[in-house]
């Protein structure tokens, strides 16, 4: 075997766990699962166990047709990575597949037969249904006459009922359905069913003047089957504000222009009433321009008026942007502001300069005549000390950095 288990009662008990479970798998996969296998058997059939001795392995190991070996190249094959169902129904299938391998492929050949339809009982045989496999409803021209379908042929599902194809019903699909008459034939056969006019309900031919009963939305005159105008009627149901469009056969209901409250057809010519923002002109709901009618549109300080399709926006005027909800004058960045001194030239600053030194000395001559000797030794180091500082350049500038604010 090449699936192994430690204990025999692990081995049962997953036996009978898989024949449970694999009852609910349902045919279709069971099906894909046994044709993979069986493109295994062929794409392996002129396969041995390779190396320089074959013959010698194949006396000593038993053929490679029948062999473990080939099974497991098979089965490791046989599903798709991807395939979440076909392999979870592969791993419950082992006993069985082993088995057939080994004991039953010359008596059933045909694996999809004995693993699908007798073993794990998943499908049926062709024209059968069921739990029990029923037969399908069959006729002369096989199953529904073989002009539609078994549902749940093949599988343990559906209720055995025939689908019919395009143009056909009944029990086996030999009458033809609404919008079909039936062709003549030149032979003794059943004549197919073709298709009516494509407003004819029952007709006896394809052209428009064959008809014998409408469909829906039609009135048949002169076997003719001509179109009800529902807009016209009181057939029609459409909400506010959207209008009656007739089709063929039925009517659709379309939205009414953005100028019309309630209208009578497209555009704005077809309004009931006109739409806020909007005032009747002639025969059309035009747009009202605010900006024009009205004295004050835009009652903010530097605000223009633009006017819209039922409306009308204010923004604020050119040069103007708004802040703090109101417009105001959009100046350009001037930069820090000037020091006290700044619009000064520099001879103005120079005797400005002239004069603080001068004050400065004269009061100290002052101080220094009234015989104060500290005074008098404070009034020469002071114009001492100026003097130098007034000849450096250091001296100029701290004095023109000071008087400019600087």
């Amino acid at each position: 075997m090449w699936w192994s288990w430690p204990l025999l009662p692990a081995l049962v008990l997953f036996s009978v766990l898989s024949v449970v479970r694999v009852q609910t798998a349902p045919c279709q996969t069971c099906r894909k699962l046994t044709d993979s296998f069986i493109k295994g058997l062929e794409k392996t059939s002129n396969k041995n166990f390779g190396g320089g001795k074959t013959a010698w392995e194949e006396e000593k190991l038993a053929k490679y047709a029948r062999s473990e070996t080939r099974l497991l190249e098979i089965v490791e094959a046989a599903c798709e990575k991807s395939d979440f169902d076909c392999n979870k129904l592969l791993e419950q299938l082992e006993d069985q597949v082993e088995t057939w391998w080994f004991h039953r492929q010359q008596e059933a050949p045909d694996l999809f037969e004995w693993l699908c339809i007798e073993e794990l009982r998943l499908c049926c045989p062709p024209g059968r249904f069921g739990p029990d496999c029923k037969e399908c409803l069959s006729g002369p021209g096989g199953v529904c006459g073989g002009l539609g379908r078994c549902e749940g042929e093949g599988t343990r599902l559906g209720d055995g009922e025939c689908v019919c194809d395009p143009g056909y019903f009944g029990q086996l699909c030999q009458s033809c359905a609404d919008g079909y008459y039936r062709e003549k034939s030149s032979n003794h056969s059943t004549p197919a069913c073709a298709a009516c006019y494509h407003s004819c309900k029952k007709c006896s031919g394809p052209e428009d003047y064959k008809c014998v009963d409408c469909k829906p939305g039609w009135i048949l005159h002169d076997n003719k089957c001509v179109d009800t105008d529902e807009c016209g009627t009181e057939l029609a149901r459409c909400l506010s504000n959207t209008y009656c469009h007739n089709t063929d056969g039925s009517y659709e209901c379309r939205g009414c222009d953005q100028a019309c409250v309630g209208c009578m057809g497209s555009g704005p010519a077809r309004c009931k009433k006109c739409a806020r923002g909007y005032k009747l002109r002639g025969a059309k709901c035009l747009d009202v321009d605010e900006c024009s009618e009205r004295a004050i549109a835009c009652p903010g300080l530097n605000e223009a008026c633009f006017n819209e399709e039922g409306s009308f926006r204010c923004e604020c005027a050119d040069g103007f942007i708004r802040r703090d909800s109101i417009c105001v004058e959009n100046q350009p960045y001037s930069g820090p502001e000037k020091g006290l001194f700044d619009d000064m030239t520099d001879d103005e600053v120079l005797v400005l300069q002239q004069m603080f030194f001068g004050v400065v000395i004269c009061a100290l001559a002052t101080l220094a005549a009234k015989g104060d000797m500290v005074f008098t030794a404070i009034f020469i180091g002071g114009v001492a000390a100026m003097a130098g500082y007034w000849l450096s350049e250091k001296g100029d500038r701290m004095l023109d950095g000071f008087l400019k604010g600087r």
